[in-house]
């Protein structure tokens, strides 16, 4: 029996855990692969406060886990399949055992958004993929596509120069949403140029990735442009496949909270990006993760009463 699982172990669920077993609950973080979420494959983060140079992803996110581990945050590896949340006891089956809590903070963040045209299946790992510096090396000197106008794609493509001898950013607008001082080091990057107003219809290839096919979004002409590799940042959605209706969503599956971080669930609460919050960065992140703790805190101390 645990005073309070988290579900995640991203920079939410990291500064969740590290609040709570800090206060004295007994406290695991139920993760399915490596701690530190999509920050753990960031290249470099440069406006999380206290490093002036910025920092890698992974190395921030691994401090996050050392400190959990410090105070005594157990993490339990396994895949969360359904939850059973409406009495005062909280159960949660993973793919390998039932259990048991007091409360619940769910934090399992979001994943790279599909661009959903043809050729991106059959790519997939072979060519297309959601994460630079993960997959970046395999391009040297070679010629990439980046789809997206966010800090994501600018920033990460960016990064890809470090190996790619060119980085076309695919972008449907001329405005973009990236910061800019992000898009003002891009634009002055000499081996990253921009296709803007125009979307990916198709990545093409036989046995690897060969090109994209672009359409010209105003003068509705499409045309190929040659590249090795596709890199994808056209957002996000909530890694929300267990809940099975059991909390109140928004539309795209954003689990939906008061600013206390309550869900519909008495008891229940979630923090970072998988609910529904108008920024998604680690500094928001780890605001959300402390709240989500305290508030935790002050629910099993009432119900201790």
């Amino acid at each position: 029996m645990y005073d309070v699982l988290i579900i995640g172990a991203g920079p939410a669920g990291l500064t969740a855990g590290i609040y709570a077993a800090r206060g004295g609950l007994k406290t695991a973080i139920v993760e399915l692969a490596m701690p530190g979420g999509q920050a753990a494959s960031t290249e470099n983060i440069e406006n999380y406060p206290g490093f002036p140079n910025g920092i890698n992803g992974y190395e921030l996110m691994d401090l996050f886990y050392k400190q959990a581990m410090t105070f005594g945050v157990e993490f339990i590896f396994g895949e969360v399949q359904k939850f059973e949340l409406n009495n005062d006891i909280k159960k949660i089956h993973t793919d390998s055992q039932v259990l048991e809590a007091r409360s619940i903070i769910i934090t399992a963040g979001s994943k790279p958004r599909l661009l959903g045209v043809p050729g991106e299946d059959k790519f997939r790992g072979s060519g297309v993929s959601y994460c630079a510096t993960c997959d970046g090396a395999f391009f040297k000197g070679k010629k990439v596509v980046v789809v997206g106008g966010g800090d994501a794609a600018i920033e990460e493509g960016a990064y890809l120069t470090k190996f790619a001898e060119e980085v076309t950013i695919v972008h449907r607008r001329t405005g973009f949403r990236a910061s800019q001082i992000a898009l003002n080091r891009a634009k002055e990057n000499p081996k990253i140029r921009f296709e803007l107003n125009a979307v990916v219809e198709e990545i093409l290839g036989s046995n690897h990735v060969e090109g994209v096919r672009i359409l010209e979004v105003l003068s509705g002409v499409s045309r190929e442009i040659p590249a090795d590799g596709v890199f994808i940042y056209v957002g996000t959605d909530p890694n929300a496949q267990f809940l099975h209706g059991e909390l109140e969503t928004d539309d795209r599956g954003y689990i939906i909270t008061n600013h206390l971080l309550e869900t519909n669930i008495k008891g229940v609460y979630a923090a970072g990006d998988i609910r529904n919050t108008p920024l998604r960065q680690v500094a928001t992140a780890v605001g959300d993760g402390a709240l989500a703790a305290v508030e935790v805190e002050k629910y099993l101390s009432e119900n201790d009463k």
